[in-house]
């Protein structure tokens, strides 16, 4: 079993050497062929799964975020559901593991790896047939432990009862609070306070003035600010293999590429075969590693093949030092590429792999550097000049290339004339914002998140409205948001790593770390007006943000809208708030009126290609049909209303496994739609259509209601009225997405 379908395909075709047959299985490709296991004859099924097969989560009673208590979800059990309950991922592993003899996992080696090779023999390991003298678990090749269960069940607990508190706290008393979540992670959090920090020192710094004195001397003719003293020369350690959080950080700074985009790229070219697994914390390459094949794979490259034949003509010395983390090898490549072989992103990323594994074995580079100090009385002035004399690795790696600061021939305890003697005014400067390379470094420092997790907490920041992402250099400036957050509250990872190195006990770290957040949760609430001082002074009050746009049903008054994220009316005099659609544009919709609470009915739109549909404010927020929340008017199902589904719903969704029910979407008339009040199915009607209304009348041929569909002007063309689906002159008005 592997992790995913594109590996397992490949794992196939290397073991089978390409004879191997591939059938559908429920969920994935499994793949069949003959060969040896222990010495003897065997069938192989090679099959996988797609990233984990369980997620954790609460049970339904506890999802309710108004009636149950925060703090509660501390003792709340907790239950492990399907991932993905559409690929029938868990039906697929029991079906094909029946009668096996042997399970091998060939899952990724690292933890995340480790927890799902539990999750497949949780399914499997009942099928297994035992061997002579063997127990069913020795039958089963690969790993142990169970560290990401404790992290899984912490960041579940510790994240939802501190994000529910804030989030229902704060949102509703500010309305220009530009977050729709206002979420807390134990490793999320301090991830925010490194960027915040760097923020308060550079907000607090006082420059302070210096003077500084230039002497410009006549040196033959040539103008310089300096005088010789000797000449030394300098070598730039070669780089070692390269590692993940490496690869993240030389990604950010030279490609301007964000880390969790990284590691989404470097995924895409492992799993074609381009480089090496790039989840790796080695740079240490083993002693049996085979470095010659690799460059005579690359030795006919138009752009870096010279370097690596050189190395095969002339010979090269291992990388030295280096940390072998008894996972993978450093990342490499695999397979040599051209820029039309790879996308845009895959080609700057795998040239910077490649480049870097052949820049370890170049030589070090090596500069002359020469200091010059000039004496005029007592005062001393210095400047210094450099010369590159072999470029060593910087050659093949030119980002990390330096330029000659070339220096005239200066003779020692000679006399020049001097052409000029000035002083400049300065300040001292404060430090840069952080950029995603220097947080990934200290991230690493202070042990925030394994190497799995940490481009996750940092796109988890910008996702939040936390931290925003500014130039080229990719700094990472804070909100007030992020600002206020961290300056409003008073190591998880080291503690789980003593459980994967066999040393804790999975029961112990949980329930101490539970008690230990429970604490921090319940001083939380105590404060929780401290930090509200906070945000006070940075946010508006939500009675006084937004602009008049819909009536309430409840006083028939204007209520606001606030268009900030979370989208949201409120009523000033009611003091209520009803939560509307992200993401796209709210509007009025031709003044109808709820049936339901005579609240005024609103429309929601996500562009000429997106979804859009009419709703009720009252109803999105409180559904008056049982198991369906946010009701919107398209799944509405009262008969006195004119926009409820049984006056607009024209026939069953097409799409697989999906109980929707397609309806005409005009809240972006004339630009019309057919759109499912269920998945994210849209047929969109072409521009020359100008109106199109539903009919009474339905179809011979499937029971869908007709529509009459009118052209605009310049067309030419007669109405038409008919089905959707059967009429073919209809249907070629539709575009799908």
């Amino acid at each position: 079993v592997a992790e995913k379908p594109s590996l397992a395909e490949s794992i196939a075709k290397i073991l089978s050497n390409n004879h191997m047959k591939t059938r559908r299985g429920i969920a994935t490709n499994v793949h069949e062929f003959n060969g040896t296991l222990f010495g003897k004859q065997a069938l192989f099924k090679m099959t996988s799964v797609m990233g984990h097969v369980y997620s954790l989560d609460f049970p339904r009673e506890y999802n309710n975020w108004v009636t149950v208590n925060p703090i509660d979800l501390f003792d709340a059990p907790t239950i492990q559901l399907e991932a993905n309950p559409k690929t029938h991922l868990i039906k697929h592993l029991r079906a094909e593991s029946k009668g096996i003899d042997y399970l091998i996992l060939w899952l990724d080696c690292d933890r995340e790896g480790e927890n799902i090779c539990f999750e497949v023999m949780r399914n499997v390991m009942s099928n297994i047939k035992p061997q002579p003298n063997m127990s069913k678990k020795d039958c089963v090749y690969r790993a142990r432990f169970s560290a990401v269960d404790v992290r899984q069940e912490l960041d579940l607990k510790i994240g939802c009862c501190f994000t529910r508190y804030q989030t229902r706290y704060f949102q509703g008393k500010y309305g220009n609070l530009d977050s729709k979540l206002i979420s807390y992670g134990p490793c999320q959090i301090p991830t925010l306070a490194l960027c915040v920090k760097r923020h308060d020192e550079i907000m607090s710094f006082k420059p302070v003035p210096y003077w500084t004195l230039y002497l410009t001397v006549n040196v033959g003719g040539s103008i310089v600010k300096a005088v010789s003293t000797r000449g030394r020369i300098f070598e730039k350690n070669r780089v070692e293999g390269i590692k993940k959080i490496e690869l993240l950080r030389a990604a950010s700074v030279g490609l301007g590429m964000s880390p969790q985009e990284t590691m989404s790229v470097a995924e895409r070219l492992y799993m074609q075969g381009y480089i090496s697994y790039p989840r790796t914390e080695t740079t240490k390459f083993p002693a049996n590693y085979d470095i010659r094949s690799v460059l005579q794979e690359h030795k006919n490259h138009y752009l870096w093949g010279t370097y690596a034949n050189d190395l095969l003509v002339n010979g090269f010395k291992m990388p030295e030092g280096g940390v072998d983390a008894g996972d993978h090898s450093p990342i490499t490549p695999t397979r040599m590429a051209t820029e039309n072989m790879l996308g845009h992103n895959e080609w700057r990323l795998y040239e910077l792999v490649t480049r870097t594994f052949i820049g370890s074995l170049l030589p070090n580079m090596k500069y002359m550097k020469t200091d010059v100090t000039f004496e005029i009385g007592y005062e001393t002035f210095t400047c210094s000049g450099k010369q590159i004399v072999e470029p060593g690795f910087a050659s093949v790696m030119h980002w990390r290339s330096q330029q000659d600061e070339n220096l005239p021939m200066i003779d020692k305890d000679a006399t020049y004339p001097v052409v000029e003697l000035n002083s400049n005014e300065s300040e001292t400067t404060p430090p840069d914002y952080l950029s995603e390379a220097d947080l990934l470094g200290l991230m690493e420092k202070y042990g925030i998140g394994t190497d799995a997790s940490m481009a996750v907490h940092i796109a988890s920041i910008c996702n939040r409205n936390y931290v925003n992402v500014q130039g080229t250099r990719r700094s990472l400036i804070p909100t007030r948001l992020g600002i206020v957050l961290i300056h409003g509250y008073p190591d998880m990872e080291k503690r789980i790593g003593l459980i994967a190195e066999g040393k804790a006990q999975f029961d112990s770290v949980l329930h101490d770390e539970i008690e230990l957040y429970r604490s921090k949760f319940e001083w939380f609430v105590k404060k929780i007006t401290n930090m509200d001082e906070l945000f006070e002074a940075t946010f508006s009050p939500l009675s006084s943000s937004g602009r008049p746009f819909s009536k309430c049903g409840k006083c028939r008054r204007y209520m606001h809208l606030i268009a900030l994220k979370p989208t949201r009316l409120h009523c000033r005099y009611c003091n209520d708030t009803y939560a509307l659609p992200n993401g796209g544009s709210i509007k009025l919709y031709n003044e109808i009126i709820c049936p339901y609470d005579n609240f005024e009915v609103i429309s929601y739109s996500n562009g000429t290609k997106g979804k859009g549909f009419p709703l009720c404010p009252y109803c999105y927020n409180n559904s008056p049909i049982e198991g369906i929340e946010n009701v919107s008017c398209n799944k509405c199902t009262n008969p006195n209303c004119q926009l409820s589904l049984q006056k607009n719903g024209m026939f069953e969704c097409p799409e697989d496994n999906c109980e929707g029910t397609m309806v005409l979407d005009n809240t972006l008339a004339p630009r019309y739609k057919i759109a499912c009040n269920r998945c994210k199915l849209i047929s969109c009607f072409t521009p020359e259509v100008h109106k199109v209304k539903l009919t009474d009348q339905l179809c011979d041929e499937c029971s869908g209601k007709l529509i009459s569909i009118e052209f605009i002007k310049k067309e030419g063309r007669e109405p038409l009225t008919g089905c959707a689906i059967c009429n073919d002159e209809i249907n070629a008005l539709l575009e799908t997405k």
